[in-house]
């Protein structure tokens, strides 16, 4: 960081000029000599095979940067096992149920061998003969449903992600995590994994491999989003998935320093990624991997960060310091619409409203124009029939000794908003004729 000469100044033009002089030179790019290569949160500079830091100003250099990523993600996640000879699918359909606006089935499919990965796939009512729409992969978070929590069977608004994208028009496949819904009896301990969430990355990519190969899909056009768990778990998707063009995650992430003030033991069990404990100490210094070097990997595709101001779980201002590093790469594809954050006040949800920005974010990318528009508020906003005003006076409870009179209506008020007495008895109303 450069030194600067701070300036007082009391006009706002003299303030103005403050805040541009420290933007400016906070916002000059390091020299080699003073980065640690060991921060895995700076996307600026590359560290070769000769121990040599070169900064990464074109996409030959980024190419060298994001091979080393993955490689370090494997060392702590253990490695993406080989995708060669992918057995068949043998699909078992176990329940067929007819929706509004979709036919849901409940199937298993053979993820590899010995294990049948559970999933729910959406068929939106919508299609026509011969056509081929996106197909999305829809990630539940954390919950004992699993894959019914983004049916909106969960016991939490605000999740219900997989049954409105299907009746958006999108086939959705919604699989269960390993420990959760059908496949609540997976033993991580008899596997070939080193951790859950490599596991999990493989049971999702066999998801795109069984969208891709349905007549209703297109393969060209795929997408995945999640929440909380289905959050981190899509962003890990696309990382090792390149066939997923739009990635949305609520929730899902912050780098592990700003999480819980660097306290990572929350990623440690079997589910996720042992070895954070195991054999990086739960010291944040010591992984090999951050997220900011997470999403730089996705560019040039679709990204779309939902973080709230509030999330306990992963703390904002870890996601606002990140954006800026990713973005470096972004840039460098002349890409940087497609990395995009929404940072919503609420804490650990994904809103009704951040959800159809999600939902409109993925249709841009895929270039799909959905079938059943956007979404229904209306029991989020219910609406309150229209009463004359001597009706609206008989709705009011009175105490008793009370009574009510009607004081004015329209025409002589226009739209009242709120009300309120002051200490003489005077009634005032506050109008919003317009914004």
């Amino acid at each position: 960081m450069k030194s600067f000469s701070p300036i007082i100044a009391f006009s706002a033009l003299g303030l103005f000029s403050l805040v541009l002089c420290t933007q400016v030179l906070w916002g000059q790019p390091k020299s080699s000599a003073n980065v640690d290569p060991n921060d895995h949160r700076q996307l600026g500079f590359y560290q070769d095979e000769n121990g040599k830091t070169v900064p990464i100003d074109n996409l030959e250099i980024w190419q060298k940067r994001k091979r080393q990523i993955l490689q370090n993600v494997q060392k702590v996640m253990g490695p993406l096992p080989s995708r060669d000879k992918l057995p068949p699918f043998d699909v078992q359909v176990t329940e067929t149920k007819n929706g509004d606006g979709y036919v849901r089935k409940t199937l298993t499919f053979v993820a590899e061998k010995g294990d049948r990965l559970p999933v729910d796939l959406y068929l939106p009512t919508t299609l026509k003969k011969g056509e081929k729409v996106p197909g999305v992969v829809a990630l539940h978070p954390t919950g004992a449903q699993g894959k019914r929590i983004v049916a909106g069977e969960g016991p939490r608004l605000n999740r219900q992600y997989g049954l409105e994208l299907a009746r958006r028009g999108y086939v959705v496949i919604c699989p269960d995590y390993p420990s959760f819904g059908d496949y609540k009896n997976y033993d991580f301990s008899k596997d070939r994994y080193v951790s859950g969430s490599m596991k999990g990355i493989f049971n999702h990519m066999r998801c795109v491999d069984f969208l891709q190969s349905l007549p209703e899909v297109d393969p060209a056009r795929i997408a995945t989003i999640g929440h909380s768990l289905g959050g981190h778990n899509a962003i890990f998707l696309g990382v090792f998935d390149e066939r997923v063009k739009a990635i949305v995650s609520s929730c899902g992430w912050t780098p592990f320093h700003d999480y819980y003030q660097g306290k990572i033991a929350g990623w440690t069990s079997d589910r996720y990624m042992p070895r954070l404990r195991d054999v990086y100490k739960l010291n944040p210094d010591l992984v090999p991997f951050d997220f900011p070097e997470l999403i730089a990997t996705l560019a040039p595709r679709a990204f779309l960060s939902v973080s709230p101001v509030n999330d306990s779980n992963f703390e904002v201002k870890g996601v606002k310091k990140a954006i800026p590093e990713a973005m470096k790469i972004f840039r460098l594809y002349k890409a940087e619409d497609n990395l995009q954050v929404r940072y919503p006040l609420c804490a650990h949800d994904f809103p009704t409203e951040d959800r159809l920005a999600a939902y409109r974010f993925i249709d841009k990318a895929l270039n799909f124009k959905p079938a059943n528009g956007d979404l229904d508020y209306s029991a989020e906003l219910p609406r309150i029939p229209v009463t004359e005003p001597e009706d609206a006076l008989k709705t009011f409870r009175v105490a008793p000794g009370y009574r009510i009179e009607q004081t004015a209506a329209e025409p002589l008020l226009t739209d009242p908003v709120a009300m309120s007495f002051n200490l003489d008895g005077r009634l005032y109303v506050v109008e919003m004729r317009d914004y």
